[in-house]
């Protein structure tokens, strides 16, 4: 600061009269910063009176020490005006209060008319929370990233690990036709049973479409109750309705922009409902709930549905113009038992999936691998999922064996016959009757006096061919 550009200024700072004194107390008081006004030898001549609430030490405690004392202490580090005494410049740097805070601090040295460096001002503002702020973003940023990260990650998984196999003509078919879909923005419907994979199916064309980079946003239609429905769909502005959360609700539609929304089960959807879902369809636009302005989402549309949609256009169940937005390209996907091909390499590849979540090593016995062969799956893959993963855990030994089964497997299973017994020997025939039927027994619950007395033998020999088959790895 030139005392010939601010001759008001450096008449205050350097008139010793009463009249000066009070003036610069009036000037600095005013200022917003707190202001530290030193020599050229760093010896502190006036201090603001708020300068306690940042560096906690009273004003009148400060004068005609030097910052270089104060800094020695701990009051403040570094020190700004150390750096102005030294450079002879405007300096500006962040400090470190004794109490943890940080300020913000710019040091403006003064000459007199003849040139001469005669004071140091300092203003200093505190900035420890805008810093705590910045720093907190900072981390949230990186944890956002984090999570990004792993989401695309789980994303990719989910994709890679959809479990579909397609050895049948008819799944082959079907798995082409999604494939050649995909890369065609148009609306899909898949159809089939509960638990044929229709979700994986989904998965498979978003995976495989321009969009695979964004999102995959599932809405089970059927799971979420007609009075939230609209709220999770669209979302809600802040305030909206009672319980609403207070910063609001983004919606799985807005979830989906550049991506894919999966409405699974739109069977199931209401008909208070129908009008809305076609509406966002047809525009690709909606209002949250309590928003006055129209939000924008670019999606991919797939839904899915176990129900004869056209059935429930005829009883008056599903609105006809949304249908026939949906039923754009149909997919159906056959059930496993008309497939036996895939069913076969599903059952290894599930087994060998489970084995490497839970960190097992199974194998099925032939005999079981063709009870599952003859087996009607009436829950499709989700039911051959669920079987593999508790056999994987359940089962006592490494190797599944039919007594393993639940119970409406092994009904279905013969005792014995050729296909089941060839290559073995009669002796050993006989062996393998004796073994199922006692350890079916004894897993039904009955103690061995009651299997003795079932089969006409004594209790001994039930005891000691159970240890037996035991030992042998075999129970």
């Amino acid at each position: 600061m030139n005392a010939s550009k601010f001759p008001e200024m450096w008449d205050l700072l350097s008139e010793e009269s009463e009249q000066g004194d009070w003036e610069l107390e009036e000037v600095i008081g005013s200022l917003y910063d707190d202001v530290l006004i030193s020599n050229a030898r760093g010896t502190i001549l006036k201090v603001s009176g708020h300068f306690k609430r940042l560096y906690g030490k009273p004003s009148d405690q400060l004068i005609g020490k030097t910052v270089h004392e104060l800094e020695q202490e701990g009051v403040f580090t570094p020190s700004i005006t150390k750096l102005v005494l030294k450079e002879k410049t405007k300096q500006i740097g962040i400090q470190k209060t004794e109490g943890g805070r940080r300020v913000l601090v710019t040091g403006v040295p003064v000459f007199d008319r003849k040139g001469r460096f005669v004071r140091v001002i300092c203003f200093s503002r505190d900035i420890t929370e805008p810093m705590r702020l910045k720093e907190h973003f900072t981390l949230m940023e990186q944890e956002m990233e984090r999570l990004r990260s792993e989401l695309d990650n789980l994303r990719q998984e989910a994709m890679d690990s959809s479990d579909l196999v397609a050895v049948h003509p008819s799944m082959k078919h079907t798995l082409q036709t999604a494939r050649r879909v995909a890369q065609v923005d148009v609306h899909v419907l898949l159809q089939g049973e509960s638990g044929v994979g229709k979700t994986a199916m989904a998965r498979y064309i978003h995976q495989h479409s321009p969009r695979s980079k964004g999102p995959f946003i599932e809405v089970n239609c059927g799971a979420i109750p007609e009075a939230l429905f609209e709220s999770e769909l669209f979302g809600y502005e802040g305030g909206a309705f009672t319980g609403a959360k207070r910063e609001g609700k983004i919606g799985f539609a807005e979830l989906a922009d550049q991506g894919t929304l999966f409405l699974d089960e739109v069977g199931e959807l209401p008909k208070p409902l129908q009008v809305k879902v076609l509406k966002l369809i047809q525009e690709k636009q909606f209002y949250r709930i309590g928003g006055r302005r129209p939000v924008k989402s670019d999606f991919r549309l797939i839904t899915a549905t176990n129900r004869d949609l056209e059935e429930l256009v005829k009883a008056g169940e599903f609105r006809e113009d949304l249908y026939f937005r949906l039923h754009v390209v149909p997919i159906t996907v056959p059930p496993l038992r008309q497939r036996p091909e895939d069913l076969l390499e599903l059952i290894d590849v599930l087994l060998d999936k489970y084995c490497r979540k839970h960190g097992l090593r199974k194998t099925l016995d032939a005999r079981v691998k063709k009870q599952l062969m003859e087996y009607p799956w009436p829950g499709n893959v989700r039911e051959l999922e669920n079987l593999l993963e508790r056999l994987v855990v359940v089962s006592p030994s490494d190797t599944i064996y039919l007594e393993d089964l639940p119970g409406q497997f092994q009904q279905a299973a013969p005792l014995t016959s050729l296909e089941n017994v060839k290559g073995k020997t009669l002796p050993e025939i006989v062996a393998q009757v004796e073994r199922d039927l006692l350890l079916q027994a004894r897993q039904e619950g009955k103690s061995t006096t009651e299997i003795a007395k079932m089969f006409g033998i004594s209790q001994s020999t039930v005891v000691r061919k159970l240890q037996r088959y035991k030992r042998k790895g075999m129970q």
